[in-house]
C-alpha cells in the first residue's frame, strides 16, 4: 500500500508538473560567477589553520614555547576557523548558500579535528613529563620504558608531528586523533567500486527528489505558511491525515504537503535516509578504503534506539566519540555533574547546527538551536513515558516532524526575506 499510494503521488507530480530532474542547473547552487569561486578559495585557505596548528604543536614538543602561550595560540586559531569562514560567508555576495554550506562544514570539520589535535598533543607531553620524573625517582626504569612504547611500527610522541601524519588525520573519516590510527592491510577494488557507485548514484537520486518533489511542494506551501492561520491549519493536518491514511490526497491539499512532513511528505524523510547511507555508509567507506582507515564503526543501530539519547549516541559515531572524549569527559573530570555535561554537549551541537545554517542563509531564526535543545526535554518525556516499541515510535516520529519542519521553516523565512523583499522594491 506504501509503494502503491507513493507511485501514484509521484504519478501525479508528472502529470503537474512535467520532468523537473535537471542535473546541470545544480551547478548554479555552488557558482554565481564563473571565474569566482569563494567557497572553493575558503577551502584551500583552510590549510593555513591547520599549518598554524602543527607549528605550535612542533614549538610546545621542543619547549620553545611555554604551555599557556601554545594554549593562547590554539585558542586563537581555533577562533579564527570559525570567525573567518562566517564573515566571508555573511559580507561576500558572490557565495551561494549551498556553497557557503559546505565550506562551513569543512571549517567545523577542521575545527573539531585540531581541537582534538591540540588535546592528544598535550597529553603526551603530560604522560612524557610523568614518565621522566618516574625514571628519575626509579633507578631501573622499567615503568618508563614499558613494552607497549618499543613495539616496532608504532610511532610515539614526538615523532608524529610531521606534515604526512598531520594530512592523514585530517584526510581520515574520524575527529578523534590518534598517533597509531588502526590501518586496513590493503585497499579493496570490488568494496571501493560498489561505493564509489553508490555514492554517484544516491547523489543522482537526491538531486533528482529534490527537484522533482520538495521544490515544487515548497513553493506552493509559501502562502499558507506566510498567512499563518492556525485554526485552518490544524483543519488541513486533521483532513490530511484522514486523506493520507485512506489512500487520497487531491490537488488542493497537494500543495501544502510541505507542511506535514509525517502525512505526505514522505520525499523529505525518504532524502534525509538516502543522506544518511550516502555520507555515513558510501562516503565514509570510500575515503577509508582509499586511505586504509581500519575503524569503520560511522554509526550503530539508531533505528532500533528505543530513547533519544540512544538515537545521539549511535546515529553519528564519530562525532558521538569527539563529545564523549573532548567535552563530556572533561567537563565530569572537572567537577562537573554529568546532567549539567549533557546539557554542554546539547548546546555545543544547537551551536554548529545553527551555524551552518543561519550564516549561509544570511537570518537569525535559531530554528535549528530551538530543535536541538529541545532534544533535552524530548530526551525525558520519551525514556520517562515510553518503552520498547513505543519509544522505537516515538523516535521515528520525533525523527519525521522534527527535521522536515525545521527546514521548512528556515525555507519560508528565506522566501520571504529575499524574494518578497526583491517583489516588493521592484
Amino acid at each position: 500500500m506504501l509503494i502503491l499510494s507513493n507511485a501514484r503521488l509521484f504519478l501525479e507530480n508528472l502529470i503537474k508538473y512535467g520532468i523537473l530532474v535537471d542535473p546541470i542547473q545544480v551547478v548554479s547552487l555552488f557558482l554565481k560567477d564563473p571565474y569566482s569561486w569563494p567557497a572553493l578559495c575558503l577551502v584551500i585557505v583552510a590549510n593555513v589553520f591547520a599549518v598554524a596548528a602543527f607549528h605550535v604543536e612542533k614549538r610546545l614538543a621542543v619547549g620553545a614555547l611555554t604551555e599557556q602561550a601554545g594554549l593562547l595560540l590554539h585558542m586563537v586559531n581555533l577562533a579564527t576557523i570559525l570567525c573567518f569562514p562566517a564573515s566571508v560567508a555573511f559580507l561576500l555576495e558572490s557565495i551561494t548558500p549551498v556553497g557557503s554550506v559546505l565550506a562551513l562544514a569543512v571549517y567545523t570539520i577542521l575545527f573539531l579535528k585540531l581541537f582534538s589535535y591540540r588535546d592528544v598533543n598535550l597529553w603526551c607531553r603530560e604522560h612524557r613529563a610523568s614518565a621522566k620524573a618516574k625514571a628519575k625517582a626509579a633507578s631501573t626504569g622499567k615503568k618508563a620504558n614499558g613494552g607497549a612504547a618499543q613495539v616496532m611500527g608504532t610511532v610515539n610522541y614526538p615523532d608524529n608531528l610531521t606534515y604526512r601524519d598531520l594530512y592523514y588525520f585530517l584526510f581520515a573519516p574520524t575527529l578523534c586523533y590518534e598517533l597509531n590510527f588502526p590501518r586496513s592491510p590493503r585497499i579493496r577494488k570490488r568494496f571501493l567500486l560498489r561505493r564509489l557507485f553508490e555514492m554517484l548514484f544516491f547523489t543522482q537520486l537526491q538531486v533528482g527528489l529534490i527537484q522533482q518533489w520538495m521544490v515544487p511542494t515548497i513553493q506552493n506551501s509559501m502562502k499558507p505558511f506566510k498567512d499563518m492561520d492556525y485554526s485552518r491549519i490544524i483543519e488541513r493536518l486533521l483532513k490530511l491525515a484522514v486523506s493520507r491514511l485512506g489512500g487520497g490526497v487531491g490537488h488542493e491539499a497537494w500543495g501544502f504537503c510541505s507542511l506535514t512532513p509525517p502525512l505526505c511528505q514522505v520525499p523529505n524523510h525518504l532524502i534525509w535516509l538516502i543522506f544518511f547511507y550516502w555520507l555515513f555508509h558510501s562516503c565514509l567507506n570510500a575515503v577509508a578504503e582509499l586511505m586504509q582507515f581500519g575503524d569503520r564503526e560511522f554509526y550503530r543501530d539508531w533505528w532500533n534506539a528505543e530513547s533519544v539519547t540512544y538515537f545521539w549516541q549511535n546515529w553519528n559515531i564519530p562525532v558521538h566519540k569527539w563529545c564523549l572524549r573532548h567535552f563530556y569527559k572533561p567537563m565530569v573530570r572537572r567537577g562537573y555533574s554529568k546532567w549539567i555535561a549533557k546539557v554542554g554537549v546539547f548546546l555545543a551541537s544547537a551551536f554548529f547546527h545553527e551555524y551552518l545554517v543561519s550564516i549561509p542563509l544570511r537570518m537569525f531564526r535559531l530554528w535549528a538551536f530551538t530543535g536541538m535543545m529541545a532534544q533535552i526535554p524530548l530526551a525525558w518525556i520519551v525514556s520517562r513515558f515510553f518503552r520498547g516499541n513505543y519509544g522505537n515510535a516515538a523516535v521515528w516520529l520525533t525523527l519525521i516532524i522534527g527535521q522536515p519542519v525545521a527546514v521548512l521553516m528556515y525555507v519560508h523565512d528565506y522566501y520571504v526575506l529575499h524574494h518578497e523583499a526583491q517583489s516588493t522594491g521592484a
